[in-house]
């Protein structure tokens, strides 16, 4: 993996790298992914009201490792084997243990995910969390909590995107849907979990 890139505009707490992986890997572990992944759709209840999730994912872990958002604790899976290279270069690039990764699949430009921080107590004040993407460009948005400023990144397949430091506890960031793209995207977020047991 590339050095990160420092160059782009982003807010404080993130960081973007293109082609942390090659153009042609990224592919081959998308299609690997997309076939042995047991991909769920989950539901999820906003305001009193059950909905299925518009995507697929998987939360992979470690054994004992417990996550849960929205009220929803996830089933784990245990780690594919092709997954296990790329999370021993990413625990020594940023110094963390990461015991999971969550595991989203947006099968088309319709599947999304809403505007949402990743700050469940179990990941702690001020997690690292980084995140690959494969398959279809998708743009990613992050907000401002406080003065609702938005900065918009076309997330490639093979890129990186790191948020790390306050950027849960300042920010937002959502996935909207698209409805020109009719490709599917893997992304992988790799956690660092503390509730365990």
């Amino acid at each position: 993996m590339r050095a990160v890139d420092k160059a782009r505009n982003l807010p404080t707490g993130f960081s973007y790298q293109p082609q942390a992986i090659s153009f042609d890997k990224s592919l081959a572990l998308y299609d690997a992914l997309l076939a042995s992944v047991p991909w769920q759709q989950n539901t999820i209840t906003l305001f009193g009201k059950t909905h299925q999730t518009p995507r697929l994912e998987r939360f992979i872990a470690d054994p004992g490792v417990r996550y849960s958002y929205s009220g929803k604790l996830l089933e784990n899976a245990p780690w594919p084997p092709m997954l296990l290279g790329i999370r021993a270069t990413l625990e020594q690039r940023f110094n963390v243990t990461f015991n999971a990764v969550l595991a989203n699949f947006y099968r088309d430009g319709q599947d999304s995910m809403g505007w949402h921080s990743d700050d469940e107590p179990e990941l702690g004040p001020t997690p690292v969390i980084a995140s690959l993407s494969l398959g279809a460009t998708r743009k990613f948005k992050i907000r401002h909590k406080s003065n609702q400023s938005v900065t918009d990144i076309l997330l490639e397949t093979g890129s990186l995107l790191v948020m790390q430091g306050d950027s849960q506890r300042d920010y937002q960031h959502a996935l909207p849907k698209q409805a020109k793209v009719t490709q599917g995207r893997i992304n992988l977020t790799f956690r660092s979990v503390g509730n365990t047991g």
